[in-house]
């Protein structure tokens, strides 16, 4: 790879920018109930999610549980990460109990920074959106994560699952 003036640059090996999220961790969650329809309804939910790496850290799989106290919503999720050493960029895909697995993966990489975006495009009630995901405001005890939605093509975005996590004590 080559810059701008043709010198070679370092391709960035992005394997372990995940490994912060391995453990346990305490989840609160804020979900737009209806994104891109103007509604303002949002619920809370609370719980809990586990991160562990697979094939020697070129993929993890996270385990998500949370539920809401006000409505008793309960969401159980499943994220499998896998890393493409030859791109650089993970591979984002989200299954639910409720739906099974979302396709297409998300994918996109982290910054020198620390931050991650992650992009794909869906369908939404018979129309074409793109979907962002965020990691940013990381620490060994706390992240951040925010979906958005965009229907215009990225000009704009509309959060619809904000998540504050916090790494849970190891008991050993």
């Amino acid at each position: 790879m080559a810059n701008e003036h043709g010198d070679a640059v370092a391709v960035r090996d992005g394997q372990h920018d995940f490994d912060f999220a391995h453990g346990r961790w305490s989840v609160q969650l804020s979900r737009l109930m209806k994104p891109l329809s103007g509604s303002t309804e949002w619920v809370e939910y609370e719980g809990s999610s586990s991160c562990r790496p697979i094939w020697d850290g070129r993929a993890n799989v996270d385990e998500f549980r949370v539920h809401s106290p006000a409505s008793g919503a309960v969401i159980d999720g499943l994220t499998v990460r896998l890393y493409n050493s030859e791109t650089t960029e993970w591979s984002l895909y989200w299954a639910n109990a409720r739906t099974g697995m979302s396709m297409p993966p998300t994918v996109g990489r982290f910054t020198e920074e620390g931050s991650g975006a992650f992009y794909d495009e869906e369908e939404l009630e018979g129309r074409r959106i793109v979907v962002r995901y965020l990691w940013t405001d990381i620490t060994p005890t706390t992240a951040h994560f925010e979906q958005s939605f965009s229907a215009d093509g990225g000009a704009t975005w509309e959060p619809n699952w904000i998540s504050t996590q916090t790494r849970v004590a190891d008991d050993s």
